[in-house]
Formats: structure tokens, sequence, C-alpha cells
């Protein structure tokens, strides 16, 4: 029996050459499916990471948790950590997989436990008011 060796994750800490800044939303941020509202915050934070679009993470209090179904799907980001998914089944095929979340982040954005974001082409809307 051979003995292998299980591949340690790789870390990252944010930098010059990968930013990655976590920041309250001063706005509102509302997600549909279906015509029904999933997420309604006016706490969420901002997360900014390199030279991707903003993306907002919202808390779990201000989501309709009972229209996410978890999933079994996760992937790794080495800076972020360990995330994983849910899908809104009222979406259908389109909305799944459609929510991702990191249950234990990493410390450069620990801010984000408990919350949820959101894919844009897996809902019907993410409605952000205010500044951007």
């Amino acid at each position: 029996m051979q003995n292998h060796k299980r591949k340690a994750k790789e870390i990252k800490v944010p930098g010059p050459d990968h930013t990655l800044v976590v920041v309250p939303f001063s706005g509102t941020v509302q997600v549909t499916v279906s015509g029904r509202t999933v997420a309604d915050t006016k706490r969420a934070l901002q997360l900014d990471e390199a030279s991707y679009p903003s993306v907002y993470y919202i808390p779990r209090e201000d989501t309709d948790m009972s229209l996410l179904v978890p999933t079994t799907h996760y992937t790794y980001c080495p800076y972020k950590g360990d995330c994983s998914y849910f899908s809104i089944p009222i979406g259908g095929p389109r909305s799944e997989y459609a929510v991702w979340t990191y249950e234990e982040p990493y410390d450069a954005v620990a801010e984000i436990k408990n919350h949820l974001a959101f894919y844009p082409s897996r809902v019907d809307e993410i409605t952000v008011r205010g500044e951007q």
C-alpha cells in the first residue's frame, strides 16, 4: 500500500500584484429570482479583487435562506479559502450553484464570513443602488 501525501493548499496574501479590499457598501443590494426577492440588504460588503468586477457579499440574515439549497460543489481560492455553493431551485437549471460563500475565509477577507455572493448570470437581477 502506497502512502500518498496530500498536497497542501497554497495560501496567498493580497498585495500590490493582486489587490483585495473589502469595505462596507453604503447603498442597497437586492437579488431576485423568478419574481422572488432572494436577498435585500443595506449591509452588503463590497469586495474588489485585482481587475475583477466588484462583488457584493450579503449577510445571511438579509437573505431568504429557505430559497437556497446547499450543494456538494466547492472550489478553492488561494486568497480567500474554501468556497461552498448553494443553488436556487425556483430559478431552474440556470440557478444551479448561483450562490457562493466562504465558511472559514482567510484573515485577509475575514469580514465576508456569514455572507453570500450571487452570480449575476445565474439570477434574474442584482440591483445595486447607491455609491459604487
